[in-house]
């Protein structure tokens, strides 16, 4: 859907769709599985870096399609993933994956923190499947075929989904029915898992979420941020880069104008298709801002696999590239080339590039515009001035318009502070929110802890959910840190189901969040 949009709406808008409809569930590949060493690292590759196996059964629960009403009686087999090998003794710890907008294997398969808590928590791992999505489609191939059938798709009927499994399981595993149950999530997968602590915590003692935009909704966060701190982590490698990736845009005007202009882009970009005129340049200018939020995301310290290859500190990699913003146009323009190759084409094995295919493609992109246009929108926009994207505003009404032309409704923009409280959520407890500061999305994370249970970790050198992804020889000294403080929040919350205060209890002071970004 989204996808149509690149060539039907104005540049403004695409950006605003395009940065609204990123899908947030990123569970990136773990480290390459390659049996050569990542780049910096001397020593041996441990096999379960290299190659990861995680060993799990394949299971399926009737859910009901509606949980909060009596006329719609149908049920849908829930797919979850459940790997008992280290569920070590009756009422052991629970880690129970939120799932995300995706196939749920990807997420069990790249999620490597889960199953090293497990191993020494003596856990029992769960990773559940969000409903319309991977297997688990209420209405099975006509799930997306009308909107009647996705009046179900909301962040409440996920919620209780989840609710009623862990119920499921603690009744149906052996040695589980007194086991504390703990919410694990990253980004979307974050902010459920955060949401579930808050609407059912009789069923979860605590919750982890990982970049977890919680607050980047209408009314709580400048819908600058995402921008901003995608341009902050490319001026962390050069502030030349930014500044040419500021300069590119218009450089790509100037050459648009012209047949050999449009011939001499083409080229540049190995693109698949012609550009034939000025929707197609516009296509190319947003998939060029999606790519450069899509690096800053993945800027993990090693190589890494998740649409493509990518090395080690992949914005560092690019930015060689782009160190002279005063160049001239075509100049400018074959050096911004050479750096979008790093991120689709790193190994040289792709013959040309595709500008109307995401670089989110392995997502449920389609569900989760859905979400984005009825209960989910996420104001986003740019100024060209703190950020280095061109300027384009927030127009809520040409958002609303389009979910309206595409789906036939119109977002309720203020419907998740009704439903999760917005910033006001001291209420709550045993909430751990862990943002790396490289991330676009954790200019809608929670940066300060709240209340002495509900703790913000930062990681400074931290990407999107860097501390869900497996260890690494290559981690950072706070990579490790916070997840060993995330580990002994879990023992504080299994060991006392109650309003932990991991202030004293589980934290080092020195990983408390304690200033703003």
């Amino acid at each position: 859907m989204a996808r149509v949009c690149r060539f039907e709406c104005g540049l403004d808008l695409v950006i605003t769709l395009l940065l609204g409809v990123l899908a947030l569930g990123y569970s990136y590949r773990g480290p390459a599985e390659t049996s050569s060493a990542p780049w910096g690292y001397s020593g041996p590759v441990p096999e379960a870096v290299a190659k990861p196996r995680y060993h799990y059964k394949t299971l399926y629960f009737q859910q009901k399609i509606d949980h909060f009403g009596f006329w719609q009686n149908g049920t849908f087999m829930q797919r979850y993933l459940v790997g008992d090998e280290h569920f070590s003794a009756p009422g052991s710890p629970i880690l129970f994956y939120t799932g995300n907008e995706g196939d749920i294997s990807w997420f069990c398969d790249n999620t490597g923190f889960v199953w090293e808590a497990a191993e020494e928590l003596g856990a029992l791992v769960v990773f559940a499947e969000h409903r319309y999505y991977g297997q688990s489609l209420p209405f099975g191939n006509s799930s997306y075929s009308d909107v009647k059938f996705l009046q179900y798709l909301s962040s409440a009927q996920v919620l209780a989904d989840y609710a009623v499994l862990i119920r499921h399981i603690k009744r149906s595993v052996a040695g589980a029915r007194k086991s504390p149950a703990v919410a694990v999530g990253g980004s979307y997968g974050g902010m459920l898992a955060a949401w579930l602590r808050m609407k059912y915590p009789q069923s979860v003692v605590g919750a982890i979420a990982a970049s977890a935009p919680i607050w980047r909704f209408s009314g709580l966060a400048s819908c600058e941020g995402f921008a901003e701190v995608t341009t902050r982590t490319f001026n962390r490698s050069n502030p030349a880069c930014a500044a040419s990736v500021r300069r590119s845009w218009a450089a790509i005007d100037h050459l648009a104008i012209s047949a050999g202009g449009l011939r001499f882009l083409e080229t540049e970009f190995r693109l698949c298709a012609s550009l034939t005129g000025l929707a197609d340049v516009l296509a190319l200018k947003a998939w060029l801002a999606e790519t450069w939020s899509m690096v800053a995301m993945v800027d993990y310290p090693y190589p890494a696999s998740f649409l493509q290859p990518l090395p080690a500190w992949p914005v560092k990699a690019i930015c060689t590239h782009l160190t002279d913003p005063t160049l001239p146009d075509k100049d400018l323009v074959h050096h911004v080339a050479s750096a979008v190759m790093v991120y689709y084409n790193y190994t040289g094995a792709v013959p040309c590039l595709n500008i109307t295919q995401t670089a989110t493609r392995s997502l449920g992109v389609t569900g989760w515009w859905y979400q984005s246009c009825t209960e989910l929108a996420m104001p986003m926009c740019s100024n060209g001035k703190s950020d280095m994207f061109e300027d384009h505003p927030w127009d809520q009404e040409a958002f609303s318009a389009e979910c309206q032309r595409q789906w036939g409704v119109r977002p309720r923009f203020d419907w998740p502070l009704v439903l999760y409280g917005g910033h006001d959520i001291s209420a709550h407890s045993n909430i751990v929110f862990s943002n790396g500061l490289l991330d676009p999305w954790s200019a809608g994370g929670v940066l300060h802890s709240p209340t002495p249970s509900l703790v913000a970790l930062i990681i400074p050198d931290g990407a999107h959910h860097a501390d869900l992804r497996a260890s690494n020889p290559l981690d950072p000294v706070s990579f490790r840190n916070v997840r060993r403080a995330e580990l002994k929040a879990i023992r504080a919350w299994c060991g006392r189901h109650g309003p932990s205060s991991l202030h004293n209890r589980a934290f080092s002071k020195s990983w408390l969040h304690t200033s703003s970004i």
